[in-house]
């Protein structure tokens, strides 16, 4: 029976998972911004030591993976299963980064939800008694990204005032079943949604609906509102997105003004950092919940969030073909230790 399920789209976590330690590497730019105190590791060199873009995106997995091995106190045989998901195709980067480990390895792609969605399933997979422990883990690079999906960076194209600047990062977090450490309690899974939106340097615009979608289910599902949280974070609409959240939400009679940050928002310096409408990727949300969130609540500065992962389900075949945006969000109830 799924007596843990509530409405639609959420479950409550009855023994919630612990999320007992987590790790982020950041590379140059995100270093230089606002967080940096925030970051495990950072990290000056784009290739990370390595020939290609794509094989430092790999790199960064593995550091945040051995630094939140390293902080746990655990090995690669200790751990249950591991769910991760980049942005490069095929997600090779998380391929590549647990090939030969041993680990157990499930695949995903939710764009830059993927940190979200990860944190949702490994909560499945420990709240539901199947492992003690997993990780949840993601990355993304700004070079391997704009490779992929828009031009050439040698190509020196103008960027768009709505466009977004990639992050180049990796978080990961240990869920278990014991433990000290923040907790989750409950979780909602997003529903495909599309509007329309066709410029991929606006992506903002076409995952905002998605966001104020699922926290409307959340809300909906579990008979809470923005009250019960300290904040709700939207993991990358940019400052342009987040500005269209707050409208479509005023609109739909859902108060989220006083209470809405964005991680887009938060890693750069949006006046000082050539950044345009704020970062993106699926390292935007993942550093900045396993560094600077997590933290606040390990620490007990917040004591409740709705951490809610955004994601813009496009392809560079879909781009090229212009056809709309479908965007996703996950929301995931997170409390401190």
């Amino acid at each position: 029976m799924a007596n843990q399920k509530k409405g639609k789209q959420s479950f409550l976590l009855g023994n919630s998972p612990v999320i007992s330690a987590w790790a982020s590497v950041a590379g140059k730019k995100e270093a230089e911004g606002p967080l940096k105190d925030f970051f495990d590791v950072t990290e000056t060199d784009s290739y990370f030591g390595q020939k290609t873009w794509e094989q430092a995106e790999k790199h960064m997995q593995q550091i945040a993976l051995t630094t939140l091995l390293k902080k746990a106190g655990m090995q690669h045989k200790d751990l249950g299963l591991v769910f991760s998901g980049d942005l490069l195709n095929q997600c090779i980067g998380s391929s590549f980064t647990l090939r030969n480990t041993g680990i157990p390895h499930i695949g995903l792609y939710g764009a830059c939800s993927t940190m979200a969605e990860s944190l949702l399933m490994a909560s499945m997979a420990v709240g539901g008694g199947f492992f003690d422990n997993v990780v949840a883990l993601t990355s993304s690079h700004f070079a391997g990204s704009e490779r992929q999906y828009r031009f050439p960076l040698g190509y020196g194209g103008q960027r768009t005032p709505t466009s977004q600047w990639t992050i180049t990062g990796s978080g990961a977090a240990l869920v278990c079943s014991s433990g000290k450490g923040p907790k989750i309690t409950a979780c909602t899974i997003g529903t495909v949604t599309d509007l329309g939106i066709t410029d991929a340097n606006n992506m903002g615009a076409a995952m905002a609906p998605a966001a104020l979608s699922t926290i409307k289910a959340h809300f909906d599902d579990l008979k809470t509102s923005v009250e019960d949280y300290d904040l709700i974070i939207t993991g990358d609409l940019g400052q342009l997105g987040k500005e269209a959240l707050l409208t479509l939400a005023q609109k739909e009679g859902v108060p989220l003004g006083g209470k809405l940050t964005d991680c887009g928002t938060m890693v750069f310096d949006l006046q000082n950092q050539d950044v345009h409408s704020g970062g993106s990727g699926c390292g935007c949300s993942a550093i900045t919940l396993c560094g600077f969130f997590l933290d606040h609540l390990n620490t007990g500065k917040l004591k409740r969030i709705l951490f809610c992962g955004t994601g813009a389900l496009l392809s560079p075949i879909s781009t090229q073909q212009g056809l709309p945006i479908p965007g996703i969000c996950h929301a995931v109830s997170i409390v401190g230790g």
